[in-house]
């Protein structure tokens, strides 16, 4: 990209997402049709467009509200989703998620979004843009629809890594606090750590000794620590940041997902079952499509992996345009926020306290 045409895209204070356009199920044509919903909705936003140049020029110019608002980058290499983590770090330098990471790593971009492959998003993300200092293991938070008042609850990890051990939780929960704070606006959230039960003798002993850190870092990090939560507190008002290791928090999603779309078809089914519970579907439409929005996971697309130098938004990879759109939008609100550089702050501000409470321990001893 030249200076000018950087200029160009940054102009009137826009912030640049990196999308990587090759990386879903549907193909370039969803993930630029997602772009442009966006780009409808938000003037403020610009884009950098991985994948073959000429097929997404193409595409582009087909969307007249992304006239000036998206640049190129030609990368010929797509990232399947069978491709193992290890191969792509060895063969995948002219893949478009490479590329789109790339973008964040120079500063070009604020965000990199992509609908690929998991395990080598991450696996790229954590070498092409490093951890921030002091993290031991990134993770993975979703968006969870909730009761509480915003509507939605934060969950980490939910798959980016299977193991965490106590520090790895109370990082975690810094993380998560952070998140919340910046992406759903709660001054103090809520911490509570997921566990086969709420009494404080339950559970193993990882969680133990992480319930004892977390509470002793809640004043300091400025959250609430409420302890321990079970399942079904996940889509509850008893707290706003649920931590758990990836084994357990993708267990949960997945099931999550399921459930909800169980719940959509046995209601379609409900409704064609008589005449007069078709008729019952009409007067009752206004609260289905209500609820409908409510439970749609599309429009909570977007998985942030947190703990790296630099944001990066997984979106699903069967996401269609709706999907991809509502990471574009979860990706704006964070670039905007600043969220990347506070969470930078807030895990090295943990990591000197936690390095003060083992010198303080050593000397004790």
């Amino acid at each position: 990209m030249t200076g000018a045409q950087h200029q160009s895209l940054t102009g009137s204070g826009r912030i640049v997402i990196s999308v990587d356009a090759m990386g879903g199920d549907k193909g370039p044509a969803t993930v630029v049709a997602g772009i442009s919903l966006s780009a409808k909705k938000n003037p403020d936003i610009g884009f950098i467009l991985h994948g073959p140049k000429a097929e997404l020029e193409r595409l582009v110019a087909k969307r007249r509200n992304l006239a000036g608002r998206c640049e190129m980058r030609d990368a010929d290499d797509v990232v399947k989703m069978a491709d193992k983590p290890s191969h792509v770090m060895r063969h995948g330098q002219n893949t478009s998620m490479w590329s789109a990471l790339d973008c964040v790593r120079a500063g070009e971009a604020t965000v990199c979004v992509s609908c690929g492959n998991t395990g080598a998003l991450m696996l790229l993300s954590m070498v092409r843009l490093k951890k921030l200092p002091g993290v031991n293991r990134p993770a993975i938070a979703v968006l969870w629809p909730s009761r509480n008042p915003q509507g939605f609850n934060v969950m980490l990890d939910v798959g980016a890594d299977i193991r965490a051990d106590a520090h790895d939780l109370l990082q975690y929960a810094l993380m998560g606090s952070s998140y919340a704070r910046n992406g759903l606006d709660l001054d103090r959230p809520r911490i509570g750590l997921l566990n086969v039960g709420t009494e404080e003798h339950k559970g193993r002993a990882e969680l133990k000794a992480a319930h004892d850190l977390i509470s002793a870092n809640a004043d300091k990090a400025r959250f609430d620590f409420v302890g321990f939560v079970e399942g079904g507190d996940i889509p509850g008002d008893r707290c706003d940041v649920i931590v758990t290791d990836g084994f357990t928090g993708n267990i949960a999603l997945k099931t999550g997902e399921g459930t909800a779309s169980l719940i959509g078809d046995l209601l379609k089914e409900a409704f064609k079952y008589t005449p007069l519970s078709r008729f019952a579907s009409i007067l009752a439409y206004t609260s289905l499509q209500r609820l409908k929005k409510r439970i749609d996971p599309r429009r909570v697309n977007g998985g942030v992996f947190l703990g790296l130098n630099g944001t990066v938004v997984k979106s699903h990879g069967s996401a269609d345009a709706t999907g991809v759109s509502a990471a574009v939008k979860l990706a704006f609100q964070l670039a905007q926020s600043g969220f990347s550089e506070k969470l930078a702050a807030r895990v090295a501000a943990a990591t000197s306290q936690l390095e003060e409470m083992t010198n303080h321990k050593d000397g004790a001893a």
